[in-house]
């Protein structure tokens, strides 16, 4: 169980590197070829972790905030990496303008369930 932890922590560590790397220069610099492979990296390794994490949690019917917003953050992780790619690839200055405008929002986003989920697992055990 510590391993699969471990696993799991570093992963989602690496995911909010790479995504937040992959942002910030995609907004400084604008979308090029960096960016979009720090994307890719950033949603490999969160859908690694959620799904490390999903094992840890193991079969749960709660449903919950993290979850909810977790299950958006990925979907949206997605949608931006395929977005980016389409946009980079078309070379459109309007589409990429239109990128650059939703790219940290959908980054704002994914920060909701990575820190709740680090707000959960700092809280003690519940005891029943």
């Amino acid at each position: 169980m510590e391993t699969l932890l471990l696993l799991g922590t570093v992963s989602m560590t690496l995911a909010l590197a790479f995504y937040t790397a992959g942002v910030w220069i995609e907004r400084y610099q604008h979308l090029n070829k960096l960016n979009l492979s720090l994307f890719w990296l950033g949603l490999v390794f969160d859908m690694t972790g959620t799904e490390i994490m999903s094992q840890i949690a193991g079969e749960s019917n709660e449903i919950s905030l993290h979850l909810v917003t977790g299950m958006i953050a990925l979907v949206l992780m997605l949608v931006h990496a395929i977005w980016a790619t389409i946009t980079l690839k078309v070379g459109d200055e309007r589409k990429i303008a239109i990128f650059h405008k939703y790219s940290t929002v959908i980054w704002v986003f994914w920060l909701i369930p990575y820190f709740t989920g680090l707000a959960i697992a700092m809280l003690p055990p519940m005891s029943v």
